[in-house]
């Protein structure tokens, strides 16, 4: 696939569903960034398309609060913000957002019509919305690209179906698909960190490697989203996609070249190597009530006899001579203890006899929250005892890089969109790899044939976690605390132990 123009004037973004909480909290204040830091197109418009009734005004209203800046910057962004209320299934419709848009273009008088619509609209939508604005809206005279986000699918079949009627009328070229996770700056990083390294990448194998984990966790449950989380689960909502991708980056091989599409043939080639999940390698569970929080089913739109999984964990196997035998094991869970994403890479145990009692190398990438890598490494305490205690070699983001300007999320993808570069985006075949390998195992869930383990709210998950994840090799660290404990409280708990 041929890299694309950058969009750097003569360009219109249409935002489908202005209305709706995505564009509210997502995508007017990603562009609100990019806008602060001059990185939009030179003269853009903006405009913002939904079926609710508001005026201009109450549409800044609405998006006001979320924007970052100041008052008086604000309102020199929503100067380039209209608002046009109009139906998702009527050719007129469509057209009258046309003549908007034409009307701003003549009076811009530039040489190209450049179009990026963003569909900030649930996907049941996506296919006859998109219809309509290749039918109605499509410039004939510039470069037009159209935003999807996900979901894409509930499974191979589904997927299938909604790529091929999209295909039916935007090119793969035209489409970007969004993960946002691929537009965080630790897992913008991972590629750069194992490639760059001949350390990390020499040690990223079986050979040294014994188990890796990626793992979500969030603090509070679905809180008024039951019904709508019901119809995916943990692992269509967070895992498929999500912890997939960090998955993909952690174990694909180094790109022939480190291009969009070498890139993302190197995630596909990984994929294709990676075995359909068991049913004997899943773990999951249902958040109940405890510490005064409703459990999962207590939501009045959350069936009773739902079998819909909250937590998740999960083990991929990838059949390669780099990855055989090394379990990737992907966990995510609502209601948990805390709320963080990271990767944790475990390394296998000393093969010294005089130090194989120690603890586990671990090298850690904290995603969020406080970007970080380190690596757990062991160290022989200062003074007279000559015992090791695990330490870390940390590199905390805002301590390292402490002038540098980290870019949301969306903010970096819809920037990536406008320049025309697809790498940070999710490819049809990609896809179609990463739903082969789940879909068997989400059918068997929801078909009931996994049994759904309770945890309380609050807690780590399922009393069964520990056990689970010690089955495909896990050690926890005995003496071992992020950032807390100094050298002389260590060796004072070392001497009573």
């Amino acid at each position: 696939m041929p890299h694309l123009p950058s969009l750097e004037k003569d360009t219109t973004i249409i935002v489908l569903g202005a209305s709706g909480d995505l564009a509210k909290k997502k995508t007017f204040p990603s562009m609100m960034r990019l806008f602060l830091r001059n990185c939009l197109p030179k003269d853009l418009q903006i405009f913002g398309y939904a079926r609710s009734k508001m005026t201009q005004e109450e549409f800044h209203e609405r998006l006001s609060p979320f924007l970052p800046g100041t008052s008086e910057e604000k309102e020199g962004f929503l100067k380039i913000c209209k608002y046009i209320v109009g139906s998702y299934d009527e050719d007129a419709a469509f057209q009258g957002l046309t003549k908007e848009i034409e009307a701003h273009e003549t009076k811009n008088g530039g040489e190209d019509r450049n179009r990026l619509f963003y569909m900030a609209l649930p996907p049941n939508v996506f296919t006859k919305v998109s219809a309509h604005l290749k039918k109605n809206c499509y410039s004939t005279n510039g470069t037009n690209r159209i935003v999807v986000e996900k979901p894409f699918g509930k499974d191979l079949d589904s997927c299938k179906e909604m790529i091929a009627a999209m295909k039916e009328i935007w090119t793969e070229q035209e489409t970007f698909r969004i993960d946002h996770y691929l537009g965080k700056e630790m897992i913008k990083n991972i590629i750069n960190f194992r490639f760059s390294n001949p350390t990390i990448s020499e040690s990223m194998s079986n050979k040294t490697v014994d188990n890796v984990q990626i793992t979500f966790k969030e603090p509070f449950g679905t809180e008024g989203r039951g019904g709508y989380f019901d119809e995916f689960g943990i692992i269509r909502d967070i895992e498929q996609n999500h912890l997939c991708q960090v998955f993909c980056l952690m174990a694909m091989e180094e790109p022939k070249h480190f291009t969009a599409e070498a890139i993302r043939d190197a995630k596909v080639n990984v994929l294709k190597q990676t075995k359909t999940i068991s049913t004997d390698d899943v773990l999951i569970g249902q958040y109940s009530a405890a510490n005064g929080k409703p459990g999962y089913k207590d939501d009045d739109t959350v069936p009773k006899d739902s079998v819909t999984p909250t937590f998740a964990a999960l083990v991929l196997h990838v059949d390669n001579e780099r990855w055989k035998g090394v379990p990737f094991i992907l966990k995510a869970g609502k209601a948990l203890d805390e709320g963080k994403v990271d990767v944790r890479v475990q390394y296998k145990s000393p093969t010294s006899e005089h130090f194989k009692d120690d603890d586990r190398n671990e090298l850690v990438i904290r995603i969020q929250p406080k970007e970080a890598i380190y690596l757990k490494s062991n160290v022989k305490i200062p003074g007279q005892n000559n015992g090791t205690v695990p330490v870390e070699l940390d590199l905390t983001y805002s301590n390292r890089f402490t002038n540098d300007y980290i870019p949301e999320a969306y903010e970096s993808l819809i920037y990536d969109c406008l320049r025309g570069d697809h790498a940070n985006f999710v490819r049809d075949d990609e896809l179609f790899a990463s739903w082969s390998i789940f879909t068997p195992v989400l059918h068997a869930i929801d078909a009931g044939k996994v049994p759904v383990k309770p945890y309380a709210y609050g807690s780590h998950g399922p009393a069964e976690l520990e056990e689970f994840i010690a089955k495909y090799g896990y050690k926890r660290m005995s003496n071992y605390e992020w950032s807390k404990t100094n050298v002389g409280e260590l060796e004072k708990r070392l001497h009573r132990a």
